[in-house]
């Protein structure tokens, strides 16, 4: 019995912590902001804009903060919603060092060559969450055929995780081919 007197007494002092707050306490940590991260890279991608030398056709800012350089404008249609999409790309982070790609020559070429990875051209769907959000963004801007960079708030890449070559909060810039989508 007194166990049980004990358990409601503690329940008691949880809820009434819990009402004395705005928000629920997180138990599982910090929430992510995604706004206020958009808001402190925004001066930092267009700072790297103003430097950054590459010969485009059209310049699209998303309204997600995604910016797309279009290089080579396609004559595909655009993707929509869960099409598939073929694609080649090469990750940098702005300071230009290249952390990822899906080409092995390149990876070689740039000591981050896995022994145990499947270099091949990179296929996911648009908006299924099999690759980064600035993926499926900078896509539904371009139509099939085309190059374009695209560079990426970490809201829209990996966030506050850290990933092998990749720190945690990393703007990145893909180039990307569009070779083709189902």
């Amino acid at each position: 019995m007194k166990l049980v007197s004990k358990m409601l007494l503690g329940l008691l002092v949880l809820l009434a912590v819990v009402a004395c707050n705005q928000e629920p306490p997180n138990f599982f940590g910090p929430t992510y902001d995604v706004e206020a991260n958009l808001a402190r890279e925004a001066p930092i991608i267009e700072e790297f804009l103003r430097t950054y030398e590459l010969d485009t056709v059209a310049r699209i800012n998303d309204r997600n903060g995604v910016v797309i350089l279009v290089q080579e404008e396609g004559d595909g249609a655009r993707p929509s919603e869960f099409t598939l999409v073929y694609c080649n790309y090469v990750t940098r982070l702005l300071d230009g060092t290249i952390v990822d790609t899906n080409m092995e020559d390149l990876a070689i070429a740039n000591d981050i060559w896995e022994e145990n990875r499947l270099y091949r051209i990179f296929q996911f769907t648009i908006g299924a969450g099999d690759a980064i959000e600035g993926f499926s963004i900078g896509f539904r801007n371009l139509k099939s055929g085309s190059k374009a960079h695209f560079v990426v708030p970490s809201v829209w890449a990996y966030r506050d995780q850290e990933r092998p070559n990749i720190p945690e909060d990393s703007i990145l810039l893909f180039e990307v081919e569009f070779l083709g989508m189902d």
